[in-house]
């Protein structure tokens, strides 16, 4: 299939930082098995970078928790209006929606109303909370690119279409520069202990866990002032925005990487993706979460499950990384699980051992290419042809 001018032949949306980084995975292993095809669709900047034309840019849409989302629905529900005009202008021969679920759920059935196949690729947790949106899931989507390994038994008891697909935080596992390495890199020294800090993405995750991860920052260098401090800068997000660390002496460095993780010591991060990305590394890490207080509020109520980070979910609900959540988030407690961690000690030790079963279970398949793989038969794309 060509490239039609004017027009699109895959759809690919996805409305969070993360997201833009899978989603960017996916535009290339299409584009690497049809050379010839257009891509477009709700971009972030890895997204464009890989070849997606923007029909709208991912920055718009910058929010988390649901009173955040709350406050954007007009903004957010009109990216879908434009979303579907173009779809319905353009006729792309199938659409990859990319997590954000609440959006693309909505999105999806529109969408498939139109005669255009769709694949959910990241599926929205539903097991953990929101099992009664799996009838609007099932009208969104024809293939649910699923990235742990029991949800494509869970979804197919509920009547979806599912496939595990692999995990992309999983695929890129493997490998890294030695710890010398690292440090010349960075430059650090190899002797002194390292630690990174993660305060998230989103201006809402940095506003209400900047102040905290600077007081940690500054009473563990209180305690032991060789301690080095590395603060990985996320996707989208300015060096600037991380001024307040960078201040007390903290290295900001391009996006949290494989081979920079795998060599600190330990770590402090926001709950999201970051932390099952730590995980599969083998990182020791405490999980931190604030966010306004009616969102949590109704998370707990609404969640069946013991635990709110990922690795830990998947390490069957068990509290192996630390969670600090809104109020028990304080610089004492912070500082009280991280600095066993930080010894290299029994506490480090479990958590590495937990983290490489969970590595096991989830293997080093390439999700990206198995979701292109899946685009290309739904959406009847002539590979050869596009060549």
């Amino acid at each position: 299939m060509r490239g039609r001018a004017g027009g699109v032949d895959v759809l690919v949306s996805a409305g969070e930082p993360s997201g833009d980084m899978h989603a960017a995975e996916v535009v290339r292993a299409l584009r690497r098995r049809a050379p010839g095809l257009t891509v477009a669709g709700l971009a972030g900047p890895a997204m464009r970078a890989a070849g997606c034309r923007a029909w709208v840019t991912q920055e718009q849409l910058a929010v988390m928790g649901l009173v955040e989302v709350v406050r954007h629905l007009p903004r957010i529900h009109a990216v879908g209006r434009l979303l579907l005009e173009r779809a319905a202008a353009c006729r792309p021969k199938a659409a990859v929606l990319v997590d954000f679920s609440s959006f693309h759920i909505r999105l999806g059935a529109r969408l498939r109303a139109l005669g255009i196949p769709v694949v959910h690729y990241i599926a929205p947790k539903l097991w953990a909370w929101g099992a009664w949106r799996v009838r609007r899931l099932a009208r969104s989507q024809d293939l649910l690119a699923a990235i742990f390994p029991f949800e494509e038994e869970w979804f197919a008891r509920h009547g979806i279409r599912a496939r595990y697909v692999g995990n992309p935080v999983a695929s890129r596992a493997d490998g890294g520069w030695s710890r010398a390495e690292l440090c010349r890199r960075l430059g650090l020294d190899r002797a002194r202990r390292v630690l990174a800090l993660l305060p998230g993405s989103r201006p809402s995750e940095l506003d209400r866990h900047l102040p905290l991860l600077a007081t940690v920052m500054a009473r563990l260098r209180a305690e032991d002032p060789a301690l080095q401090v590395v603060v990985p800068q996320a996707p989208g997000l300015s060096s600037a925005a991380l001024a307040p660390l960078r201040a007390q002496g903290g290295v900001v460095v391009p996006r949290l990487q494989p081979e920079f993780a795998l060599r600190v010591d330990a770590a402090v991060a926001v709950s999201g993706t970051a932390t099952l990305e730590l995980a599969l590394w083998g990182t020791p890490t405490v999980l931190v979460y604030r966010a306004a207080p009616t969102t949590i509020w109704l998370a707990r109520r609404l969640v069946g499950l013991n635990c709110v980070g990922l690795a830990n979910i998947l390490l069957d609900d068990q509290e192996i990384m630390p969670e600090l959540i809104q109020e028990q988030a304080t610089p004492d407690r912070v500082v009280a699980c991280v600095r066993p961690l930080l010894a290299g000690g029994e506490a480090a030790a479990r958590q590495r051992w937990h983290f490489a079963r969970l590595r096991d279970t989830m293997g080093s398949d390439d999700p990206a290419q198995r979701v292109a793989d899946a685009v290309i038969s739904l959406g009847g794309v002539d590979v050869g042809s596009a060549r």
